[in-house]
C-alpha cells in the first residue's frame, strides 16, 4: 500500500499530539498524587492498669506518629527561646528523668537563675496541674511558661512560629501531622503535648510487682520500706502516681524562706497558701536529684533526715506533719534505710533510656 508524505506527516502529527497528551495527564496524576495529603498515623497510648484516670482530652488532640515526631523536634529545638540556646531537653535531660541534673533551681538564658528546682516529666497526661505552685491547668499550656519567663527562654510564640516558617522541614512535618503546612500557635502547642503524652514511666520493678509478673520480688528491705511508706507517706504521695496532686506546705521553708517564695499563694492570692507546694511524684526519685522545690537536698538521706528532725514549724504547716511531739515524721534510722531501699523500686530504666524520647 502507497502511503503519500502528507498521510505520513499528519500520522506523525496525531503520534505526537497523542504523546503530548498522554505525558500531560502522566504529569497531572503525579501533581495530583503529590497533592493528595494522607491522613497521620493514629498512635495508641498504652495506659498502666494501676494508674488513675487520665485527665488530658485526648479526643481533641489525638496522638499520631507525625504529630509524636514533631513534638520531638520541638522540644529538642533551641530556637525556642530568644538567643536560640535553650530548649525543652535542656532543662529536661533524659538520663535524669528529664530532669536538670546539677543544679539546684534551674538555668535559663544568658545563664539566669530560678527559683525553682525543675520538675521531672513523666506521665503528664494523668496531672491536673503543672509546676511547683499549679499555675497551669492544662498540658497544651505548660511550654508557655518556660518560653515566656524572662530567666528561663525568654522568648514568645509569634517569634517561635516566625523563625520556624523559614524552616522548610518544619513546614512539611507540620503537614504531615496537622494536613497544612500552616505553622500555628495551636498546632505547635498541640504537637508538644503529643510528644509528651508517649513519656509513660509505668515500668519499674515496683510496677513489675505489682502487676505480678513472673518472678518478679521485692527484697526484705525493700518490703519493709513499702509498708513503712504506706503507713507514713502515702498520705501525700498517693496513687500510683506516687502525688495525690494537692499543694500542702511540708515544712521545708523557714519564714524568712517564704519572703523569697511563697509558693501556690502566688497563685491564688489566699494566704492560707503560703508555703505550699506540689506534691512531687517520686517516680524515678532515685534520678532527680537534688529534691524539694528550690533543690536544696542532695540526697534521700537527706530528705528523711529532715522530715524526721528538720521540719519548720509555720501556720500553713499540713496537719500530717503535726504531732504531739514535734513537727515532722519520726524515723529511726533502719526505717529510713528501708524507704530508701523502697524508693528505688520506682526506678524505671526503661523510660530513662528509652531512644524514641533521646534527642539523637
Amino acid at each position: 500500500m502507497y502511503i503519500t508524505k502528507r498521510a505520513m506527516q499528519v500520522m506523525v502529527n496525531s503520534l505526537l499530539t497523542m504523546l503530548f497528551i498522554s505525558c500531560l495527564a502522566c504529569t497531572q496524576d503525579e501533581q495530583n498524587e503529590e497533592d493528595v495529603i494522607k491522613d497521620p498515623a493514629p498512635v495508641r497510648i498504652d495506659l498502666p492498669s494501676n494508674f488513675p484516670p487520665v485527665v488530658y482530652d485526648l479526643g481533641s488532640n489525638p496522638v499520631t506518629q507525625e504529630g509524636i515526631e514533631l513534638g520531638k523536634k520541638i522540644f529538642y529545638d533551641t530556637r525556642l527561646s530568644r538567643n536560640n540556646t535553650i530548649s525543652c531537653g535542656f532543662c529536661h535531660q533524659q538520663q535524669t528523668a528529664f530532669t536538670h541534673h546539677g543544679h539546684d533551681v534551674s538555668h535559663g538564658i544568658d545563664d539566669k537563675l530560678g527559683r525553682r528546682n525543675s520538675l521531672p516529666i513523666q506521665n503528664l497526661l494523668f496531672y491536673k496541674t503543672f509546676f511547683w505552685d499549679g499555675g497551669v491547668h492544662n498540658l497544651d499550656l505548660v511550654a508557655l511558661n518556660a518560653i515566656t519567663n524572662a530567666v528561663e527562654m525568654d522568648e514568645n510564640v509569634p517569634h517561635i512560629l516566625a523563625k520556624l516558617e523559614n524552616d522548610a522541614a518544619y513546614k512539611k512535618m507540620f503537614k504531615a501531622a496537622f494536613k497544612s503546612e500552616e505553622i500555628t500557635s495551636t498546632k505547635f502547642l498541640q504537637a508538644l503535648s503529643q510528644f509528651l503524652a508517649t513519656m509513660i514511666s509505668a515500668n519499674s520493678t515496683y510496677d513489675m510487682y505489682i502487676r505480678k509478673e513472673r518472678g518478679v520480688t521485692l527484697s526484705e528491705s525493700e518490703l519493709k520500706g513499702l509498708e513503712l511508706f504506706k503507713q507514713k507517706c502515702a498520705g501525700c504521695h498517693a496513687t500510683d502516681l506516687f502525688t495525690d496532686q494537692t499543694y500542702r506546705n511540708n515544712g521545708f521553708s523557714s519564714p524568712a524562706d517564704l519572703g523569697r517564695d511563697s509558693g501556690r499563694e502566688e497563685i491564688t492570692l489566699n494566704p492560707e497558701d503560703r508555703g505550699k507546694f506540689k506534691v512531687p511524684s517520686l517516680r524515678n526519685v532515685e534520678y532527680t536529684a537534688p529534691y524539694m522545690h528550690n533543690g536544696k537536698l542532695q540526697t534521700l538521706e537527706e530528705v528523711l533526715n529532715f522530715y524526721s528532725s528538720g521540719v519548720h514549724e509555720t501556720p500553713t504547716l499540713d496537719s500530717l506533719l503535726r504531732s504531739e511531739e514535734k513537727p515532722g515524721i519520726q524515723l529511726t534510722a533502719t526505717e529510713k534505710q528501708n524507704i530508701i531501699a523502697f524508693l528505688k523500686t520506682l526506678t524505671d530504666e526503661q523510660y530513662v533510656g528509652d531512644r524514641k524520647f533521646s534527642e539523637f
